[in-house]
């Protein structure tokens, strides 16, 4: 007899999620992670009783009522809206492109002036094929939006010229002639109170956990503990990169402690939009929670290039990778009684509320089975 009924590699949402149902259903869990802790990539460490986002700033937020009511079950959600702020070279302007944004830019006050600037300046420098994401993005909107807020970002995240980068990552920009400055278009959002540990460390509480352990390394001995394992780690590594690595950006995050500053930036979120800075953004994290206590926290945010070991954030779905995932995909159907989930199992991006919704899919998907 198996000692448990699942063993989940990665304890981050989607694994805890899939725990946490299977928990309920009666079925006996382990769960175990690299990491010498719970949480992935949303994991808050404590430092000077301000909540650190380690990862990367994560900002829940989901149109899904459904999943809104998930996650309330287990924290109690801040009114905190993102609004962030675009330095570029010392100008500020507000995010997502909006009449803040355009004020800001032309001096001009009405809907009306903001839409005929953009279609002039697409009309004049836009093309009707893009072929590169330079030219889709002025086709979308404008130079002078594309040449400050757009062109040295996207080249810092991934480390190209934009003229070198394919037009589809950038499919649209979103632009707003209303004076918005909420980021998202989602109706609900916000942090969770006490950080987002607080949601996993309630979704494990009855599950055997083992931390800083590498099941690769010990794949046969954690096979006859399960009757079946789910995998979120990186798809490829499992498979000893048979057809070679799949591609992705990394991030490098360098925290800054001040004792005598209580406000370093007056908000969460500051994209640094120029090549200025190598770093593009800069989060401030007491700002998430609304925390008045002394002293504050910042991380500035650098893309990097990925190599085999680093943390994979970003997946780099061109043609050629995401036809190298189709044949990990392959491979994946043939292993038996080990189920491939999350964003590095799945080689793709998900806001958390999709985390989610696809690991209830999943338990929902076994138990037609």
């Amino acid at each position: 007899m198996k000692k448990y009924d699942y063993l989940i590699v990665g304890a981050g949402l989607f694994g805890a999620t899939f725990a946490y149902e299977m928990i309920k259903r009666g079925k006996k869990c382990l769960v175990i992670d690299r990491r010498n802790h719970i949480g992935g990539n949303i994991y808050c460490e404590k430092i000077n009783n301000i909540n650190v986002h380690k990862y990367g700033a994560h900002i829940f937020h989901t149109s899904n009522q459904k999943i809104w009511e998930y996650v309330n079950q287990f924290v109690e959600f801040n009114h905190y809206i993102n609004c962030p702020i675009a330095n570029y070279k010392g100008e500020l302007y507000n995010l997502p492109f909006n009449m803040n944004t355009f004020s800001k830019l032309w001096g001009i006050v009405t809907p009306k002036e903001a839409k005929e600037k953009i279609e002039e300046q697409k009309q004049k420098y836009g093309v009707e094929s893009p072929k590169n994401l330079e030219e889709q993005a002025i086709s979308l909107v404008g130079k002078d939006i594309y040449e400050k807020l757009v062109k040295e970002y996207t080249e810092k995240q991934w480390g190209k010229d934009c003229k070198d980068l394919p037009a589809f990552i950038i499919k649209r920009l979103p632009v707003r002639f209303t004076f918005n400055n909420n980021y998202f278009n989602d109706r609900y959002q916000g942090i969770p109170i006490g950080g987002y540990n607080v949601i996993i460390e309630k979704m494990l509480k009855d599950c055997d956990i083992e931390l800083n352990v590498d099941y690769l390394k010990n794949k046969e001995k954690y096979k006859e503990l399960a009757e079946q394992v789910l995998y979120t780690g990186m798809i490829d590594e499992y498979f000893n990169y048979e057809y070679g690595n799949l591609e992705w950006r990394s991030l490098k995050f360098e925290n800054e402690i001040y004792e005598d500053i209580d406000n370093y930036q007056g908000n969460a979120v500051f994209n640094y939009t120029s090549h200025n800075e190598k770093y593009t953004r800069i989060i401030e994290h007491k700002h998430f929670e609304f925390n008045d206590c002394k002293g504050t926290i910042v991380t500035k945010e650098y893309p990097k290039d990925w190599k085999l070991g680093d943390e994979a954030y970003y997946p780099v779905n061109d043609e050629k990778n995401n036809e190298l995932f189709s044949q990990y995909q392959e491979l994946a159907k043939k292993e038996e009684n080990v189920i491939f989930g999350g964003r590095l199992g799945n080689y793709k991006y998900y806001d958390m509320d999709k985390v989610i919704e696809a690991s209830l899919e999943l338990v929902s998907s076994m138990e037609k089975k």
